[in-house]
């Protein structure tokens, strides 16, 4: 459920192992649209966002479909603050399969700490948000699979079994190497479509078979038609759009 709207977002990749992309939303003064149009992902992330004086935090799964949200009028006085994970990264006492199309929240936060697997956390910044997941990570609490991320970026070297691979990929995303690649692949198709190329055109790009594959996939994991994704409209906005290591070919 990230936010992109220009002029509200502010976004950067990471160089950590962990964390796939940061991201704030601080809309300010900006006008608002009335809906939210939440892709579907296949990373999860840990969402901070503060409105009307109070604070929230939540590990966010993966999400396999759209979801429309209504923005309410109070979105313009808060903030949100998130951190995207990369890929075979996860909490180790939380299994990131139960989290799939779901959250859960800390059950007790402050202005400045949450509360995390029965601990207290300070609540990362977008600046420090890699020394936050450094320390999860001294605690034995976020750990990585480095297999799952090589797997995905197309890498067939490995002396794992076919059968291990996919276990080992639905034990770290939740989610099968399909499905994480059928997800990626309609979000650089918006992406391409957003940019103006031609549907023909990112049916080549991104590897679908024809325009009604796109459109098939488009429509699942979107809620939208490419001519629906072109023609932006004002009161609606898309989540937060980037592209990942993921090989989307099959």
């Amino acid at each position: 459920m990230s936010l992109d709207l220009d002029g509200g977002v502010e976004q950067r990749p990471s160089d950590s192992p962990y964390v796939e992309r940061v991201y704030r939303a601080g809309m300010g003064a900006v006008v608002v649209p009335a809906r939210m149009r939440s892709l579907a992902n296949s990373n999860w992330e840990l969402v901070m966002w503060r409105d009307r004086g109070e604070t929230q935090v939540a590990v966010r799964g993966p999400e396999t479909g759209p979801t429309v949200l209504d923005l309410g009028p109070s979105l313009g006085e808060g903030h949100t603050i998130g951190i995207i994970f990369r890929h075979g990264a996860f909490l180790s006492p939380m299994p990131v399969p139960k989290l799939v199309d779901t959250a859960v929240s800390s059950p007790h936060t402050t202005a400045h700490s949450f509360i995390l697997q029965g601990e207290e956390w300070e609540t990362p910044t977008y600046d420090n948000a890699e020394v936050f997941v450094n320390r999860l990570v001294r605690a034995g609490l976020l750990v990585r699979d480095p297999l799952v991320a090589d797997v995905l970026r197309g890498d067939t070297a490995t002396l794992v079994t076919p059968r291990s691979v996919q276990r080992r990929v639905a034990a770290a995303t939740g989610l099968t190497q399909g499905a994480i690649r059928q997800i990626e692949r309609a979000r650089q198709a918006v992406m391409l479509l957003g940019q103006g190329m031609a549907a023909i055109e990112v049916v080549q790009q991104v590897g679908y078979h024809d325009q009604p594959h796109l459109a098939r996939s488009l429509t699942r994991f979107t809620g939208r038609t490419a001519s629906q994704l072109r023609q932006a409209s004002g009161d609606e906005m898309l989540s937060l759009l980037y592209k990942t290591e993921v090989a989307v070919r099959p």
